[in-house]
């Protein structure tokens, strides 16, 4: 089964929430309005809306308060990919040209400033101190992470910590606040919006280790972006600090990456293939499952009901994605 069949039970409210994203983002100015429904219209897998609303669902269910919370984490996460293709130089994003591309570095950085204006304008009509205190918190550590990202570009000898703390601030803390906030929504319990907070964090660190073997498993035109572009980057992913371990792989990709703008096609091919010769997609594959359990056994505890079911089957479907 696909993802978006496991919750198609939402889909009138995913319908509700897209349009509410497009009106949100309307601009008197032209070019801010062009380049963020560009944005949009490139699709997306909602998939933090999906969490704002399985965890609401939980609760006692308000699709107006709900709505207003899935709209701005969306816009938030939208406006980090335009600064991060600014960032990366990344001249597609889902097979399609950047806004950096296509308008330039300054209106890219300004676009990604305006939506997430817009997402700091939507959540303002919840009067609610513990929604505005934990996405102001998220917002802080998500912009540590991508200086720390920044920073640690190319650098060969970084630790495990640093990357799991790194993706912890790319993609899991955006994710586990989509859970808790769904949650403070309806009206849960703080322990209950815990639960949910925790299966949040775990699922969006399994997801961005997956999507970071998909880099090197996945082709070009699977992943709307050339094969191996983290790394082409200066991103070093887990599949590249396993693979690191081997000291003739570790040889072969110093020797490509002693001047990282000579690298081309030829050479990434090399290093892909390589690296699929080690143990390091197995191993990241078993990392991304050890968080995956994690996941589960947060919501054991939950009441029963169709979203909790919807969680557990997002988490394994997650542990089984291979495109």
């Amino acid at each position: 089964m696909r993802l978006p069949k496991m919750y198609s039970f939402l889909k009138k409210d995913l319908d509700l929430i897209e349009s509410a994203l497009h009106q949100s983002i309307q601009a008197e100015h032209p070019v801010l309005r062009n380049a963020s429904v560009a944005l949009l219209d490139a699709g997306g897998k909602r998939i933090r809306p999906v969490f704002v609303l399985l965890a609401g669902q939980i609760g006692n269910y308000n699709i107006e308060r709900i709505q207003k919370i899935a709209v701005t984490l969306e816009l938030i996460h939208m406006a980090t990919l335009v600064h991060d293709d600014v960032i990366d130089e990344a001249e597609l994003r889902r097979g399609k040209p950047t806004i950096k591309s296509v308008y330039g570095n300054r209106v890219a950085m300004y676009t990604g400033d305006y939506i997430l204006a817009r997402a700091l304008e939507v959540v303002t009509s919840i009067k609610d101190v513990q929604v505005h205190q934990l996405l102001s918190k998220t917002l802080v550590e998500v912009s540590i992470g991508e200086v720390e990202q920044i920073k640690d570009k190319f650098k060969w000898d970084q630790t495990l910590r640093d990357y799991l703390r790194r993706i912890k601030r790319k993609t899991a803390l955006l994710i586990a606040t989509s859970c808790k906030l769904g949650a403070i929504a309806s009206g849960l319990s703080e322990r209950d919006a815990g639960k949910l907070y925790r299966y949040g964090y775990y699922i969006g660190m399994s997801y961005q280790i997956i999507d970071d073997i998909l880099d090197f498993t996945s082709s070009a035109k699977e992943l709307g972006k050339p094969a191996g572009n983290d790394l082409l980057q200066g991103n070093i992913t887990l599949p590249v600090l396993y693979a690191m371990r081997d000291q003739s792989f570790y040889k072969l990709l110093r020797e490509i990456f002693a001047n990282p703008s000579t690298v081309g096609d030829q050479e990434m091919q090399q290093i892909i293939s390589e690296l699929k010769k080690t143990q390091a997609i197995k191993q990241a594959y078993e990392t991304s499952d050890l968080y995956l359990q994690k996941a589960l056994k947060s919501l054991d505890s939950l009441p029963a009901s169709k979203a909790k079911q919807t969680l557990q089957d997002i988490a394994k479907y997650i542990g089984k994605r291979r495109s």
